[in-house]
């Protein structure tokens, strides 16, 4: 390569350097890169913890087949009317989308919701076993449910296990 050439190259490999000092666009005062905006917000995202206590008694759980894989449905009653947001999460935090079974192939979870205001009327009158039962599902892909050899679901004062 000819010798005039390599204080060009040189200035086009530093010129690639963006906003560092090495960067010859900015060595005689020349303007900072423009800073790519984000939507995330300045402490980063952060997830609120789950406030939903457990609920009473598990009453049965069963699977239902899919086209993805099955489906569990688990029927439970709560101690008083009014029980709402009720829903089956993982006891071990775990990514959303991604349901993995401890050591041993078990998946547990926990039956969880939110209780009526402790003022209100609904959460004094008692639940009645054949009207205000909860049914909650959670769906299970094929992938997952290779991992998993039992399924543990538990509530308040009991715990239901279902073979896969």
């Amino acid at each position: 390569m000819n010798r005039a050439l390599w204080p060009i190259a040189a200035c086009l490999v530093l010129s690639a350097c963006g906003d560092s000092r090495f960067n010859p666009t900015r060595w005689f005062g020349g303007e900072r890169a423009p800073r790519v905006e984000t939507l995330a917000p300045p402490k980063g995202y952060q997830e609120k913890p789950d406030t939903r206590l457990p609920v009473a008694q598990v009453l049965s759980a069963k699977w239902e087949q899919t086209v993805e894989g099955r489906l569990l449905v688990v029927t439970a009653i709560a101690p008083t009317k009014g029980w709402w947001d009720v829903a089956l999460v993982p006891e071990t935090p775990q990514p959303a989308d991604r349901i993995r079974p401890d050591a041993n192939g078990v998946l547990r979870l926990r039956l969880v919701g939110a209780p009526p205001p402790a003022d209100s009327t609904t959460a004094q009158i008692p639940a009645q076993p054949g009207v205000d039962t909860l049914t909650v599902a959670f769906p299970l892909s094929s992938t997952a449910l290779r991992d998993i050899g039992t399924v543990v679901v538990t509530g308040g004062t009991n715990a239901v296990s279902l073979g896969v």
